[in-house]
């Protein structure tokens, strides 16, 4: 992981670690190395969540663009796979989008697309940083070089909606459906999406003032969603996160339909018509046992990668899978885009619920649900600490002679943070007793180790 960019772009808090001069060398330093790599005046696309931050960022970034020669396409407020999707339609060289995803209003961040709507490759990320870090000046471009800011790019909003629209080909009538749009980007693009079929929709947190993005609402705290789906007898919640990116649902009864439910559903209807890529699905290793069985139970394949839905991608790519994803909500669907998308999700699933006649909580019931205990055991910052833990025998002795007190009934996954000083224990069993019993033993084990 660079010094920067982590799995998910450049994040911090902004007027701490992510400052509008950052975000003006952020954008010098993209135009310079895009320029370099691609001997012409590189253009890029830019969107933004509803951060009252963005704006600011955005500015600064536009400003770096244009004076190393770049010119810029801002689409405005928009979910993050707009981005992707757009910089594809328009042959921009790259997109970048301004959010921090599901977090808090004062956190912000830095993500960038290709032109071919992918993450920027490692080599090339390594190279933007590196001249962010430098402090070598990069000379401002003059006269005719200087980049432009081109106009007319908010009706692109428009094709990205007919795009999504266009994914799914059933008209949901007779579906009651209430979307919360987390006050985030979805905001923009949610109402108009849901307005062109024939289900009953009606919208909560769709209102942004800038810092309520993410309060309380949307796929991280779906509390008030499903409180209000029960109370107005809807049929199914819709939740999103900030940029729009992650979906998950609550069924009629309130109770939640995660990622893992969400490819088991999309993933069995994929089968049945003949689109599902050698019969897999793809998830981290995070996905819960009850996916593992459901696959073993309905013929599927399911390839597990390292948590990220970077790391989802890359393996749906290398064998042409077409779902895959993690339980936090994000899917992704090769066939259709290049990144997860939650809007997308959605319509998939509510397609198939609309084709069912089923309720949710009964289209959702094929995957079960294991109990989930996760507890994060601190480590010493220095000494590589963390490194020695997860490399000991003595950690596998330990994680295996509780995999076989659990006896196919359960599972256990013990990793390091990628970013933090922690080893994080998660275990799944047929209950919520053992799973705690088990997880509280490994983490007091991980404790008492000496180096």
């Amino acid at each position: 992981m660079g010094k920067l960019f982590g799995t998910d772009g450049i994040r911090g808090v902004v007027g701490e670690n992510l400052t509008a001069d950052m975000a003006f060398r952020v954008g010098q330093s993209i135009a310079c190395v895009l320029r370099e790599e691609l001997g012409r005046r590189p253009v890029l696309m830019i969107g933004k969540d509803t951060r009252i931050s963005s704006d600011m960022l955005e500015s600064a970034l536009m400003a770096g663009i244009c004076d190393q020669g770049g010119d810029v396409m801002p689409v405005g407020t928009i979910p993050t796979p707009a981005v992707a999707y757009l910089t594809v339609r328009e042959k921009a060289d790259a997109g970048i989008v301004i959010s921090a995803s599901h977090n808090p209003y004062e956190h912000n961040g830095i993500k960038v697309f290709n032109g071919q709507g992918y993450k920027l490759p490692d080599e090339t990320e390594a190279r933007i940083e590196d001249k962010i870090l430098s402090d070598a000046s990069m000379t401002p471009r003059t006269r005719g070089e200087i980049g432009r800011r081109l106009h007319g790019m908010r009706q692109m909003k428009q094709e990205y909606v007919d795009f999504v629209a266009s994914t799914i080909d059933s008209d949901l009538s007779g579906l009651r459906i209430l979307v919360d749009c987390a006050n985030g980007a979805a905001s923009a693009t949610a109402p108009e999406l849901f307005a062109r079929f024939q289900a009953h929709t009606d919208f909560i947190h769709k209102d942004p003032d800038g810092m309520n993005i993410n309060n309380g609402c949307g796929s991280t705290h779906l509390e008030d969603l499903s409180a209000a789906v029960v109370r107005g007898g809807y049929d199914i919640g819709v939740a999103f996160d900030g940029d729009a990116d992650r979906c998950l649902l609550v069924d009629e009864t309130g109770a939640v339909i995660d990622g893992d439910k969400v490819m088991a559903v999309c993933a069995t209807d994929m089968k049945r018509r003949g689109m599902l890529n050698g019969d897999t699905i793809v998830a981290t290793v995070m996905s819960n046992l009850g996916l593992h069985e459901f696959c073993r139970s309905h013929g599927l394949n399911l390839v597990c990668t390292a948590v990220g839905d970077r790391n989802v991608l890359e393996e749906m790519l290398r064998h042409d899978y077409r779902i895959g994803g993690e339980p936090s909500g994000h899917t992704i669907f090769t066939a259709l885009e290049t990144t997860g998308d939650g809007e997308v999700t959605a319509l998939q699933f509510l397609q198939v619920l609309a084709r069912s006649g089923e309720k949710a909580s009964t289209l959702a019931s094929c995957c079960a649900t294991y109990p989930q205990v996760l507890i994060n055991v601190e480590v010493p910052h220095s000494g590589g600490i963390k490194e020695k833990i997860m490399a000991s025998q003595e950690l596998t002795n330990a994680v295996h002679r509780e995999e076989e007190a659990l006896a196919g009934a359960g599972r256990v996954l013990v990793r390091a943070s990628g970013t933090e000083a922690l080893i994080r224990v998660m275990v799944e069993a047929k209950t919520t007793e053992t799973a705690e019993e088990v997880a509280e033993r490994l983490a007091i084990f991980i404790k008492s180790l000496k180096f």
